[in-house]
């Protein structure tokens, strides 16, 4: 089994996500393309927030600029090819974690919704719950949609703002796997108890 996590946007908790959902299943981790490490690496976050290290795959690239992998790779002098962003065979289950948004690029020539589609993974939405959510997660979706993309569904994470996650649930049909609040202190054992709280782990088998 292999879930891909994309988001509607950068920055909006798709690691924390990420890691709560990988550390719950007992799954390994792959970040296929990380661009910024000046602050530390996703795969690094994920460790810290309750995943095995030896859970967790070595990225095909690692990029020191913190922008769309595409630029990033350039300012490296690095060509990405997709041909190693094919998905790794482990045992168990795999969640892959994409970045940035789904229209984000990979290379000149392909974005992430693009890739996902080559994979024919199912996929788990994270949006955010303040003001614009609506409209990038519904055109998150559509993006996925039209290229064929499975949608697993959609996590929401920030404070609850009930009417905004149930109309994008309702426009969007999609299903909504629940929400992840902000959490402070983040740490793994605060994470492991609020998606405990808030997920199904049958939602995501």
């Amino acid at each position: 089994m292999t879930i891909v996590v994309t988001g509607t946007d950068t920055d909006i908790g798709k690691t924390v996500f990420a890691a709560g959902l990988t550390a719950a299943l007992g799954a390994r981790y792959w970040k296929p393309v990380q661009a910024g490490l000046a602050d530390g690496s996703d795969t690094a976050s994920v460790v810290t927030l309750g995943v095995p290290a030896d859970h967790v795959l070595p990225e095909a690239y690692r990029l020191t600029t913190p922008c769309s992998p595409h630029l990033a790779a350039e300012i490296d002098d690095v060509t990405i090819d997709p041909e190693r962003l094919t998905l790794p065979g482990v045992d168990g289950p795999l969640v892959v974690e994409g970045a940035g948004g789904v229209m984000v690029p990979v290379t000149r020539d392909l974005i992430f919704a693009d890739l996902f589609a080559r994979w024919g993974k199912p996929v788990v939405l994270v949006a955010r719950t303040g003001l614009g959510t609506i409209n990038h997660s519904l055109l998150s979706i559509e993006a996925l949609r039209s290229r064929g993309v499975p949608i697993l569904g959609i996590a929401f994470v920030g404070d609850a703002v009930e009417d905004s996650e149930a109309t994008i649930a309702a426009l969007g049909k999609v299903r909504r796997l629940g929400r992840l609040p902000r959490l402070d202190p983040l740490n793994a054992a605060t994470l492991a108890a609020a998606f405990a709280a808030n997920f199904h782990l049958e939602a995501f088998r």
